[in-house]
């Protein structure tokens, strides 16, 4: 028989996750087809600290119960999030569905979850003994492995306000709509004073987590346009290496020629 927990307290929810063994859910919309009816659940939908969208003076916060839909209307999301959702599933999905669950669901393929990537989000968890946030590059350990200890609860997804603008998304599916990504992929570029001042990729349902790798990302970061391009070749063979696809649906050879060539695309995009 299942067990369930509810409560419409934060605090309340942090002692029965401190003291229970449960799952806890919002949307629910991944156990409707794999809930197990040995487990106990904790149903974090009522809470109203965990539904708010928010902004300070650096992030735009999303509660990790925000619903795909709410996410979607509203004032402060920014437009390259807002693409993926419209992209993400039927609308009835979208109502019911989170943006914290998308994410701790820990699957490559998260929708929303490379878009956090992309944006270098942090993650605000929360336990009965405190918060504190991860970047969320660091949340993913591997394929459905997280950086969430038995007590915590994801509270808050935290979106850099600044700098979202010019960005480049592309998800290929199997379909137009409503599909599962096969690849997808988001770039953010930044030229400032004639100088790209931020270079960001993140290429998703390729490897056991998403790809976001700084470091080559770095680069490009402080070129001239022209002094991109000069780089432009070093840069697509360093990713060319990194990207090594796992096998799936699709074989990890078309995996990596569409990565490659969305990359360049972004790239030839933005005049380099």
């Amino acid at each position: 028989m299942v067990n369930s927990y509810f409560t419409t307290s934060l605090d309340e929810a942090l002692e029965i996750r401190n003291t229970k063994p449960v799952i806890p859910y919002a949307g629910g919309t991944d156990l409707m087809i794999k809930a197990d009816d040995q487990a106990s659940y904790l149903f974090l939908n009522k809470i109203p600290e965990l539904k708010q969208i928010r902004e300070d003076e650096e992030y735009i916060r999303i509660g990790a119960c925000a619903t795909y839909s709410e996410v979607l209307h509203h004032r402060l999301t920014p437009q390259i999030l807002k693409d993926a959702i419209i992209e993400l599933a039927a609308p009835a999905i979208r109502n019911l569905g989170t943006v914290g669950g998308n994410v701790c669901n820990g699957s490559p393929k998260g929708d929303s979850a490379l878009i956090f990537f992309v944006t270098d989000a942090l993650l605000r968890l929360g336990s009965s003994r405190g918060e504190h946030t991860l970047p969320i590059k660091e949340f993913y350990l591997g394929r459905k492995k997280l950086a969430l200890q038995n007590d915590e609860l994801l509270l808050e997804i935290l979106i850099p306000k600044k700098g979202l603008e010019h960005y480049y998304y592309k998800k290929i599916g199997a379909r137009n709509a409503l599909a599962i990504s096969r690849v997808s992929f988001a770039g953010i570029l930044n030229v400032e004073e004639g100088r790209i001042k931020n270079c960001a990729t993140a290429f998703g349902a390729v490897s056991d987590v998403v790809v976001r790798r700084p470091d080559i990302d770095q680069m490009m970061i402080g070129k001239t346009i022209d002094e991109a391009k000069d780089t432009k070749k070093e840069y697509l063979a360093a990713y060319d290496e990194t990207i090594v696809p796992i096998r799936g649906r699709v074989s990890a050879e078309y995996r990596k020629s569409v990565c490659m060539n969305l990359l360049q695309d972004f790239l030839e995009t933005n005049g380099i």
